[in-house]
């Protein structure tokens, strides 16, 4: 070992008068620092800085091996790719890159609000507490990076065809229009009426006798669904 470094000190000072006559040489090699302990290598100075030549060409130490050229350390590399790039697999003298992290994905939170709840029987007019409960959706999808709020009015099977599809077409736009009142951005709210095609009650109410019965009975059917989609 005191061999060693005695040889190690005379080549720093033969380096030392060589720098001082090549000094253009020097300027244009990059300084490689050595990372970690251990054998490395290379000479190096007292900043962990391998030495060069005139020609900047590293100066090899006795435990120079191709090995130890490949897994010595300067940065994230190992240093034999600065100093002896056709010795060390290229494949180890590339930085790979961190993987991207995955982009978040949507939620989608479906609400189903009862109609009654919204509008009185058989209007379009948001009641205060329909009101209520579209404030708090429209702070939800403030909290997410917003995509889109499909609002999809319904209504039960007292009525004709065409005036129940015309209803729930009004109520799903009586939505929007709030939603929007409330800072939600209007190109992101799409509506739509299914009039009463789509109950939910199913044939329980076909033997509730009375109107007042039935417009208890099929209320389910009353609603307007909300689908909030988003990610956080």
């Amino acid at each position: 070992m005191i061999k060693q470094s005695k040889k190690q000190m005379l080549m720093l000072a033969a380096i030392a008068s060589i720098g001082l006559s090549a000094p253009s040489a020097f300027a244009q090699v990059n300084d490689v620092v050595v990372a970690g302990k251990g054998e490395i290598p290379y000479v190096i100075d007292a900043r962990n800085v391998v030495a060069r030549s005139g020609a900047g060409l590293c100066w090899r130490t006795g435990y120079w091996s191709p090995a130890a050229a490949s897994t010595a350390l300067a940065g994230d590399l190992p240093v034999g790719c600065a100093c002896d790039k056709d010795i060390v697999p290229a494949d180890k003298c590339t930085v790979k890159a961190a993987a991207a992290a995955p982009a978040p994905k949507p939620t989608a939170d479906k609400v189903k609000l009862s109609a009654d709840a919204l509008f009185d029987f058989d209007k379009a007019v948001l009641k205060a507490e329909g009101k209520a409960k579209l404030d708090q959706l429209a702070a939800q999808a403030k909290s997410l990076k917003l995509e889109v709020i499909l609002a999809v009015g319904h209504t039960d099977r007292l009525g004709s065809n065409a005036y129940n599809q015309r209803l729930s077409e009004r109520r799903a736009a009586a939505v929007k229009t709030y939603l929007v009142s409330k800072g939600v951005d209007a190109n992101r709210v799409y509506t739509e009426g299914k009039g009463e095609t789509q109950p939910v009650t199913g044939n329980k109410c076909d033997k509730v006798g009375g109107r007042a019965a039935q417009i208890s009975c099929l209320q389910p059917d009353r609603r307007v669904e909300v689908e909030v989609i988003g990610s956080k």
